[in-house]
């Protein structure tokens, strides 16, 4: 089997020969395809989904993924990711293999995938998702310059910290108008960790993008009908992902309320943290019960979406998709039940537009009205059981415990001002290139008035943490990656992703942004990792595929 190598065959509807010679042109320089190739392709297919599993269920189990046992077997996970992806696109670009993926073709997704290859390099079709390119090759290049910029920050060091005697060994080959570092060590952990990050982030966006051997069956049957309208109104591997991540957290959810009510304050009941092993203060996997409602309040938006649409394309004909709106309720009531304030209040400021937005629209937006309005009743009545079932679970087993910390809520809140305060000279004194990425906890002792001053490893405001750590440069890259993140939706090509769930997980994510303000749930791996998948489902999602 060989092909890609001597093809002449130019871009259906290509309409001159300069546009028919480039295709040639970029034929020939491919190398032949064997079947040996396109049998690695779906092998490094079929070990990237389990891997990818691995990560999502081991993450929180893990403890949250904050030792670092955890931290570099997930930073290992990630790199094999990569290695994967390489393979993959290798096989894509240097052998011309065009497999079946969403969003990669004109006209009709049950075209031969060489022929929607071809019209995607012939550049006279398809304008319509020049846009969507222009924003993946931004991310891409965004994601390049973000790990740079934590490179360059690790080699050109300024400094190493010595936190058993905090002194530190400074390093006269620094160059100041680069990026820097404080503590290369601790610079070069987070390069390491941020390159699993990024792998494991590209590694999912690109296997959402590929079809199963169903619906690549389905296509062929179907050649004039796209995608996006038939059957399930989400692909199989997105479907597939998203059922994992909701009984994985329903489960998780549900271990936290039992050790909760045991109250020995014993982690998954193995282990005694050394840091909070009061059982109130810990919920759990985790040792620190607001980055356990942190977690909890980045997952369920993004489950009841997926409920949403799976009732929007099944109706009521089957009942096994109910399991998801079950965890839902677990994982809604978590983080009242962990009695974190910060996770409590932003529970209830989801579940208020969450049910305004989805009652709103289920109503007011007749264009995509089921016709049966007994159906719609039956939905309805199933979201107002959700909100009212999550609410009664969390308050009426964290209540009790959460009330008397809710009247402490702005004394805890003057606290965390006056230890920010203390860090807001190091944002002015480092402002372009910051401290070093990771360099938050040796730098800040330089701040202190004495010793004796509460010296956190963390600041509980990622935001300003940010800035102090990657400056205004590398802060403004990660906004920038972020923003182009969220503007994916709005570009053609790609997967069909609904309004609702589009909003829902962009709930999901301000909610997330807000526990930013005011803790840290992005210096916790396993927070960070769903971050990223969740922006990894959204930069394949579009309104009009």
């Amino acid at each position: 089997m060989e092909s890609g190598a001597q093809s002449e065959v130019p871009a259906p509807g290509a309409s001159d020969g300069a546009e028919a010679s480039g295709l040639v042109l970029r034929a020939v320089k491919r190398r032949p395809l064997r079947a040996g190739d396109v049998q690695f392709y779906r092998l490094c297919e079929d070990l990237t989904e389990p891997l990818i599993y691995f990560m999502v269920v081991v993450g929180p189990w893990a403890f949250g993924t904050t030792q670092s046992w955890s931290i570099w077997l997930m930073n290992g996970t990630g790199y094999l990711l990569g290695l994967l992806l390489a393979g993959k696109l290798a096989i894509r670009w240097a052998k011309g293999y065009e497999p079946p993926r969403w969003g990669e073709g004109w006209g009709g997704e049950g075209r031969s995938p060489k022929v929607e290859g071809r019209r995607l390099e012939g550049g006279g079709r398809g304008r319509g998702r020049v846009g969507a390119a222009r924003l993946t090759a931004i991310l891409a290049g965004l994601t390049v310059a973000i790990l740079g910029y934590c490179l360059v920050s690790a080699i050109n060091a300024r400094a190493t910290a010595n936190l058993a005697d905090g002194t530190f060994t400074y390093h006269d080959a620094s160059i100041r108008w680069l990026p820097h570092s404080f503590d290369s060590n601790r610079t070069w952990l987070a390069f390491w960790t941020y390159l699993g990050l990024a792998f494991s982030f590209w590694a999912v966006r690109d296997w959402l993008l590929g079809k199963t051997d169903d619906e690549t069956r389905a296509a062929y049957r179907k050649p004039q009908q796209g995608g996006g309208r038939s059957g399930l109104l989400l692909p199989g591997r997105l479907r597939r992902l998203l059922w994992v991540l909701a009984i994985n957290g329903g489960l998780l959810g549900l271990e936290g309320i039992v050790q909760r009510l045991e109250g020995s304050g014993t982690l998954l009941f193995l282990v005694k943290p050394r840091v909070n092993p009061g059982a109130d203060t810990q919920f759990g996997p985790y040792a620190y019960r607001a980055n356990a409602s942190q977690y909890f309040n980045l997952l369920w938006p993004v489950c009841l979406g997926f409920w949403w649409t799976l009732n929007r394309s099944m109706g009521f004909r089957r009942n096994a998709y109910h399991l998801i709106l079950a965890c839902c309720v677990i994982m809604a009531a978590c983080p009242i039940i962990s009695t974190s304030r910060a996770g409590a209040l932003v529970t209830v400021g989801i579940v208020v537009l969450a049910a305004f937005f989805l009652a709103a629209t289920h109503f007011l937006l007749t264009a995509h009205k089921q016709p049966d309005s007994r159906t719609r009743k039956i939905t309805l009545a199933c979201l107002l059981l959700f909100f009212a079932g999550a609410l009664a679970l969390g308050f009426g087993l964290g209540w009790k415990t959460l009330k008397p910390r809710m009247v402490q809520l702005s004394e805890g809140f003057d606290t965390r001002e006056a230890m920010y305060e203390k860090a807001r000279p190091m944002a002015t004194d480092f402002p372009l290139f910051g401290t070093g990425p990771g360099t938050f906890e040796p730098v800040f002792q330089l701040y202190l008035k004495s010793m004796d001053t509460y010296w956190p490893a963390q600041l509980h405001n990622d935001w300003l943490e940010s800035r102090i750590t990657f400056g205004w440069v590398g802060s403004g890259l990660i906004a920038l990656a972020f923003v182009v993140v969220v503007l994916r939706w709005f570009t053609r090509g790609g997967i069909h992703g609904g309004r609702r769930f589009i909003i829902l997980i962009w709930l999901a994510l301000a909610g997330c942004l807000v526990h930013a303000r005011y803790d840290f749930p992005f210096q916790i791996h396993s927070i960070v990792f769903l971050f990223l998948v969740l922006c990894a489902i959204l930069v394949n999602l579009t309104r009009r595929p």
